[in-house]
């Protein structure tokens, strides 16, 4: 069933766009994709992206480059999805999951098995071939005791860069000391999760995925030492700092 709200909405409304996306989250929550506190975390997100004046800022883009860069140069990429991404980006996540060549695997927080088969069919009427993430034995992250420690053996526990949209703190912790790089997207610079992986890229989601797909396709062609140039280049403590202070500054540039 989908919101009134998403009927509703004029498009010359100044909130359109936002507007759409609460509609979205509102829609998946009704059909089980998304837990109560998605509709929370999607709230916070927003009032961090306000201070970003709703687009990508050059310091994102920088960050958007660094991760195509950092996915492109893995053996075995993976891109976890929970049910906010799922409600999102499903359709994004597939094109990118397709340019990277990379497995698709779900995780969720609150986790049901009527969660796992909402999100898995979002997905594949996305178009992915395949889901991992519902397994009856699958392997656990060591450091982590809830549901989400769950991993597929050939998908997260076997990942050496994954891609963990709107993760938790915990779990990205978990990830990186099990030794892998962790890209995320998160909007808000001070959270646990963006201080503690390898690249986050500061921005929202919906804008984030296609141009890090569109990112994967222009540096495919590059020569290994060129990526790992990219990488090197980028510090993500002083990523974090930048894209703080756009937010702090955004009062004074309106």
């Amino acid at each position: 069933m989908k919101s009134k709200d998403s009927h509703d909405i004029p498009p010359d409304h100044p909130r359109y766009e936002s507007l759409k996306l609460r509609a979205k989250v509102v829609d998946a929550y009704k059909a089980g994709i998304l837990a109560d506190s998605g509709l929370i975390a999607h709230g916070r997100g927003e009032a961090f992206d306000y201070l970003l004046g709703e687009k990508t800022s050059t310091v994102a883009k920088k960050a958007i480059e660094t991760a195509a860069a950092t996915l492109l140069l893995a053996e075995h990429p993976v891109i976890s999805v929970n049910g906010n991404t799922a409600a999102l980006v499903s359709e994004e996540i597939v094109d990118l999951a397709g340019a990277l060549d990379a497995k698709i695997e779900i995780n969720l927080f609150y986790r049901t098995p009527e969660r796992v088969r909402a999100v898995k069919k979002v997905l594949r009427d996305a178009g992915a071939l395949e889901v991992l993430g519902s397994e009856e034995n699958p392997e656990h992250i060591k450091g982590l005791d809830s549901p989400r420690s769950r991993a597929s053996r050939e998908g997260v526990y076997k990942a050496d860069v994954v891609l963990v949209p709107l993760e938790d703190g915990d779990r990205a912790e978990a990830l990186v000391s099990n030794g892998k790089k962790v890209v995320t997207v998160d909007l808000n610079p001070l959270s646990r999760t963006a201080k503690t992986a390898t690249v986050t890229i500061v921005d929202n989601l919906v804008r984030v995925i296609p141009s890090l797909t569109r990112e994967v396709e222009r540096l495919r062609g590059m020569d290994k030492s060129a990526l790992q140039d990219i990488t090197r280049n980028f510090d993500n403590q002083q990523n974090l700092k930048d894209s703080l202070k756009l937010m702090i500054g955004s009062y004074s540039r309106k």
